[in-house]
């Protein structure tokens, strides 16, 4: 299937000013040939790392208003599913059972799940949410995106080198995921982060690792953004676990550095950009993402 045939319900936050959740996501996939329709999970007018923020949290009743009308009007041929943040419990109930009734519609279509829950050991998220993704969203997906913090969630699991995040890997595999990234690690060095995958494609198995070089600041959005690219690469070349994340990481190196580039100027000799100045450059590395530079290889993993 060429992506000018590809359709994607992206589930996931929205930001009036800056670039997380589906403002980080939808440009990239339709630079890259798929057409995108948009349901935001949350509506804020900046992310949450501002000093301020307002807004607010849909719920289930608003996300069936919105699917009814869809389905009304027969506009629910999608080829993928992806979401992302979701705040609140009986919204993700609710994407439940949308996957369940687009997957019986089309029993190809592609779910790939980002499993947002939190980082570095700190849920942003109720807890209420890990058992629907853990219990009823895994079962469903065809993808998953965790970082490693929610990979040991998912799994029960501490995951302190590659060999548990291989094993937590195999878990997931386990409850019917074909392919499983672990997006981001502190298994390497300070400055290097480790992304791990590994894929189960047509019988044939492959894991990889790759080596990401560490940026000096932190950024908001990339983990969005990530998984927008893997699902884009994964389709365009077939399943090929090591080409997707190659590209989708050398993507990311891209537009952080030309983010950093431009805070670091914003901001002026000796000032530490601020948070407004790192919102990421997408619109400014289009050529990026359309046809990316491999500059960061995977290795393949026994």
């Amino acid at each position: 299937m060429t992506t000018a045939n590809c359709r994607v319900l992206s589930i996931q936050s929205h930001v009036v000013r800056g670039y997380v959740g589906n403002k980080s996501a939808v440009f990239p996939l339709q630079v890259l040939g798929f057409e995108v329709d948009a349901v935001n999970s949350v509506q804020f007018s900046n992310h949450t790392a501002y000093g301020h923020f307002r807004g607010h949290v849909l719920h289930a009743d608003e996300l069936t208003e919105l699917f009814e009308g869809l389905k009304d009007n027969d506009l629910t041929d999608y080829t993928h599913v992806l979401t992302g943040y979701v705040g609140d419990p009986s919204f993700l109930l609710k994407v439940v059972e949308m996957v369940k009734y687009l997957k019986k519609l089309n029993p190809s279509l592609q779910y790939v799940c980002d499993p947002v829950m939190g980082d570095n050991g700190q849920l942003y998220v109720p807890e209420t949410l890990l058992p629907i993704y853990r219990d009823q969203l895994l079962p469903l997906a065809d993808v998953v995106t965790p970082n490693q913090f929610e990979a040991e969630l998912l799994t029960g699991m501490k995951i302190t080198n590659e060999e548990q995040a291989l094993e937590a890997m195999d878990q997931l595999h386990s409850r019917g995921v074909k392919t499983v990234v672990i997006s981001s690690s502190d298994l390497g060095s300070e400055s290097i982060l480790v992304g791990l995958g590994s894929s189960l494609n047509n019988g044939a198995r492959m894991r990889i690792r790759v080596d990401i070089p560490r940026l000096p600041t932190n950024f908001t959005g990339t983990g969005d953004l990530f998984t927008s690219l893997l699902m884009a690469w994964l389709q365009k070349h077939d399943g090929n676990l090591k080409i997707a994340c190659e590209k989708t990481v050398s993507t990311l190196q891209s537009v952080l550095k030309r983010t950093l580039q431009y805070a670091t100027d914003a901001a002026g000799p000796g000032n530490k950009p601020k948070i407004g100045q790192l919102e990421l450059r997408l619109i400014q590395s289009k050529e990026d993402i359309e046809n990316p530079k491999v500059t960061v290889e995977a290795r393949l993993v026994p």
